[in-house]
């Protein structure tokens, strides 16, 4: 089986219903943007739970996985997020990762903040990480529609003129949908309202941080050495995340689960993508 077939596996939300808009090696093509020469990556995520209060169990840990993995072949690594994911972020990076916390402000603000922050990083490559992406009507909205506008910083201005982006998501409302926006609405188990914000290549995965693990898999292809943490250390932040408050996105609640999906069903994809480059004969 492929990397996409992997992490598209176990598809609860009908999100490989989109895998026709996409080349069938969508993992390989967002890997190919992935710098030879190291620089500075900036990656985004943080999903806010409205039932909760707290951001979800998915993308924080996908987005330490890709961090993890960049920093492994020399790149410098700057986390992206607002005032309800940095704290958690900051828990899980470890304690030499920078997190940068963009303010929730009016748009020109944002835009301001976002011009500023690429012309003081440079960074060759940004990713986006089961991210609210903005809607054609201005707004943020949950998988259930509802508005979470006040709850989100505009970090999509990050992504407008930038020529290596990512974006990783699983429902339709996250940065990088809007690459299949029009698509994403005949799908009657997905957002009706999709993002509209764009990026170079896009990755679909039915849990968002598979979509991080495949995009690492793919990235560990083309190197000849295998960045995947092992299923120990994938399970271990997965716990700490929820330790430091990160709730499931399905039921809002601090257990250790990630969209419904228990702990030894989550690992089980991490289990099959290290099989799968084992088979193409890459090792750690």
């Amino acid at each position: 089986m492929s990397i996409e077939g992997i992490i598209l596996g176990h598809d609860r939300r009908g999100i490989s219903g989109l895998r026709p808009q996409l080349p069938a090696d969508f993992c390989d093509q967002a890997a190919s943007l992935v710098p030879e020469e190291p620089g500075t990556a900036i990656i985004v995520t943080g999903f806010y739970i409205l039932a909760a209060g707290a951001a979800e169990t998915d993308g924080p840990p996908g987005a330490v996985v890709i961090g993890d993995a960049l920093r492994a072949i020399g790149h410098n690594v700057v986390y992206v997020t607002d005032r309800y994911t940095a704290p958690l972020m900051s828990a899980i990076a470890g304690s030499d990762s920078e997190v940068i916390d963009f303010p929730i402000v009016d748009d020109e603000s944002s835009k301001e903040y976002a011009r500023g922050l690429l012309a003081r990083l440079q960074p060759s490559l940004i990713v986006a990480i089961e991210r609210c992406g903005l809607t054609s009507e201005g707004l943020y909205r949950n998988m259930r529609g509802n508005d979470i506008t006040q709850y989100n910083a505009k970090i999509d201005h990050l992504f407008s003129d930038h020529p290596n982006t990512i974006g990783i998501g699983d429902g339709g409302n996250e940065i990088g949908l809007g690459n299949v926006a029009s698509a994403v609405t005949t799908i009657p188990t997905l957002v009706k309202i999709p993002a509209v914000t764009t990026t170079t290549k896009l990755i679909l995965a039915s849990v968002s941080n598979w979509g991080g693990y495949g995009l690492v898999a793919a990235i560990s292809e083309r190197r000849g050495k295998n960045l995947l943490p092992s299923i120990e250390a994938e399970r271990a932040l997965m716990e700490r995340t929820v330790d430091a408050g990160a709730v499931d996105g399905m039921s809002s609640k601090q257990e250790y689960k990630v969209d419904g999906f228990t702990l030894e069903e989550n690992s089980q994809v991490l289990v099959e993508l290290h099989e799968f480059l084992y088979r193409q004969g890459i090792s750690a």
